[in-house]
C-alpha cells in the first residue's frame, strides 16, 4: 500500500492503532484530533485518503464531505463513526463517502478499504462534487453495530432512489414498516404520501384507484402481502401493470417465506415476480444479540426525552436483557423497556424488575422445521447473511466471525446446564478445562453458578 493517509478521531487510541497499521502497510500517516487541522491539510494539497470520525470536538466529518470534495475532488474519504444508526449510513451514501465503517471495526477489513480506496484514487479522474448530506433527524429503533444491521443498512442506502419494488421480510417484530419507512423519508420521494394498503384496501370497488390517487408519487406499502387472498393478489397485479407515470414506489412486507407460499400455490407467480426487485432481509434480533444492550439504551434514552426520567439497567438485569431470547423481537424489546423505565422504583432498574416485567411472556424462539439438522438451521442463517451484502462479499475474517457465533453460545448454554461449574462444562464439551477457561475469558463469556438445568 502506497500513499498519503489523513486520519481525524478525538480518541488517541484509535489514532495510534490506525497509524502504526498504516504505517507498517508502508503509509505515510498524519493524524489529528480537531476537524480543523484535517481541512487545513486537505486545503494545502496534503493526503491521497482520509479516515475520519463524524463526531468531532470542533467539527463533523460528514458535514466536512462537500468541503473536502470542493477543495479536493477525487479525494476519498472513509467515515468511521459509533453512531451505528441507519441515520448515519444514509448521510454517509448521500454525501458520497467512499465507505462508512461503524465503530469498533475490524481493522484488517478497514486497511483493506483504505488500500482499495488508494488504488481507485490514483486511477481515477475528478468525480462530481457531491451535495451536503441532509439534517435526518429519526427516533427509528433500526439501531445496530452487528454485520447483519450494517449491511442492511448499506443496501437500504442504495436502494431507496432507486424505482425498482421492494422486498422486506423477517419476522414479526423485526421492524419491516420501519425499514419501509426509512426507505420512503430518506429519499427523494419524502416529501410525498406514505401509505399502507392492507387487504380490505384491495377490496373495495374502487380500492386500487383510491389508493394510486392518496400515494401520488410517494411510497405505496402492501403490509403483510402473503395474507392477501387470491382475489387481492390478482387486482394488485393489474393495478401494478397500470401504474401511472409518475407512480408511486411500491413496497410489500412479509414474515411469511414467500417462495413456500408460492410453492404452495398460495401466492400468484405473476405477482411474487412483481415484487422482487430488490429484497431486504431484516434479521431476527436473536441473530444480532450483540445489538440488544445497545437497543435497550436507545430505548431508556427516548423515554427520558420523553419525561420518564433517566434510567439504567443494573449489571445482571443488562445480562438478562441479553440473554432473552426475544421471540417479539425489537417491538417486543422496545415494550418491554418503556414499561420497566416507567415502573422501575429507582434510577437503576433492578434484574427482580426486568424478571417482574417478563413473566407470562413466551420465551420460547420460533421452532426449527422438524427434522432440520443443525447444519442446515446454520447454512439458511449463512444464505441470508450473504444475501444481505447485495451482491458483494462480506468483510474478511467470516470463517473466525461465524465460528465465534456458535462457539459463544454453545459454551454459555453449556455452563448454564453444568450451573456454572466448569469442570463438568469442560467434560461435557470434552474440552480441556483449562482450554474452557481460556475461551470464557477470551470470548468475554460471564459465568454465573446457579442451580443445574440437568
Amino acid at each position: 500500500m502506497d500513499g498519503t493517509v489523513l486520519v481525524a478521531d478525538d480518541d488517541r487510541t484509535i489514532r495510534t492503532v490506525l497509524t502504526q497499521a498504516l504505517t507498517r502497510a508502508g503509509c505515510r500517516v498524519h493524524a489529528t484530533s480537531s476537524m480543523v487541522t484535517l481541512m487545513r491539510w486537505v486545503e494545502e494539497g496534503k493526503g491521497d485518503l482520509v479516515i475520519s470520525d463524524v463526531v468531532m470536538p470542533d467539527g463533523n466529518g460528514l458535514r466536512a464531505l462537500p468541503e473536502i470534495a470542493r477543495q479536493r475532488p477525487g479525494l476519498p474519504v472513509i467515515i468511521i463513526s459509533a453512531q451505528n444508526t441507519i441515520v448515519t449510513a444514509i448521510q454517509a451514501a448521500e454525501a458520497e463517502a467512499w465507505d462508512y465503517l461503524p465503530k469498533p471495526f475490524d481493522l484488517p477489513d478497514l486497511m483493506k478499504r483504505a488500500a482499495r480506496a488508494l488504488d481507485v484514487q490514483r486511477r481515477r479522474g475528478p468525480v462530481p462534487q457531491p451535495s451536503a448530506p441532509r439534517e435526518i433527524e429519526s427516533d427509528l429503533p433500526l439501531v445496530g453495530r452487528t454485520a447483519a444491521m450494517q449491511a442492511l443498512y448499506r443496501l437500504v442506502a442504495k436502494v431507496m432512489n432507486a424505482d425498482l419494488p421492494v422486498l422486506i421480510t423477517g419476522e414479526s417484530g423485526t421492524g419491516k414498516t420501519l425499514v419501509a419507512r426509512a426507505i420512503h423519508d430518506f429519499s427523494d420521494r419524502r416529501a410525498a404520501p406514505f401509505v399502507t394498503a392492507q387487504m380490505a384496501d384491495m377490496k373495495a370497488i374502487d380500492g386500487p384507484a383510491a389508493l394510486l390517487a392518496k400515494a401520488k408519487g410517494g411510497t405505496l406499502v402492501f403490509d403483510e402481502i402473503a395474507d392477501f387472498d387470491d382475489e387481492a393478489q390478482g387486482r394488485i397485479v393489474r393495478m401494478l401493470d397500470a401504474l401511472p407515470e409518475p407512480g408511486p414506489r411500491i413496497v410489500a412486507t412479509s414474515q411469511a417465506d414467500l417462495a413456500e407460499r408460492l410453492a404452495a400455490g398460495q401466492l400468484r407467480k405473476d405477482l411474487y415476480f412483481r415484487l422482487g426487485g430488490v429484497t431486504l432481509a431484516v434479521p431476527a434480533l436473536r441473530e444480532r444479540v450483540e445489538d440488544i444492550p445497545l437497543l435497550a439504551e436507545h430505548f431508556l434514552a427516548r423515554v427520558a426525552r420523553d419525561g420518564a426520567g433517566e434510567k439504567r439497567f443494573a449489571p445482571d438485569a443488562a445480562d438478562l436483557i441479553r440473554t432473552y431470547p426475544w421471540p417479539g423481537n425489537v417491538r417486543q424489546l422496545e415494550n418491554t423497556v418503556k414499561r420497566l423505565a416507567v415502573t422501575a422504583l429507582g434510577a437503576e432498574i433492578t434484574r427482580a424488575e426486568v424478571e417482574a416485567a417478563l413473566t407470562g411472556q413466551t420465551a420460547e424462539p420460533p421452532r426449527v422445521a422438524e427434522g432440520e439438522k443443525l447444519s442446515a438451521s446454520v447454512a439458511r442463517h449463512l444464505s441470508r447473511y450473504f444475501d444481505l451484502h447485495g451482491g458483494a462479499l462480506p468483510p474478511p475474517g467470516l470463517y473466525d466471525r461465524i465460528l465465534r457465533e456458535i462457539e459463544v453460545p454453545l459454551i454459555e448454554i453449556a455452563l448454564g446446564a453444568t450451573g456454572g461449574n466448569q469442570a463438568r462444562c469442560a467434560d461435557l464439551l470434552g474440552i480441556n478445562r483449562n482450554t474452557l477457561r481460556k475461551k470464557i475469558t477470551d470470548l468475554d463469556i460471564r459465568v454465573t453458578r446457579r442451580r443445574k438445568l440437568m
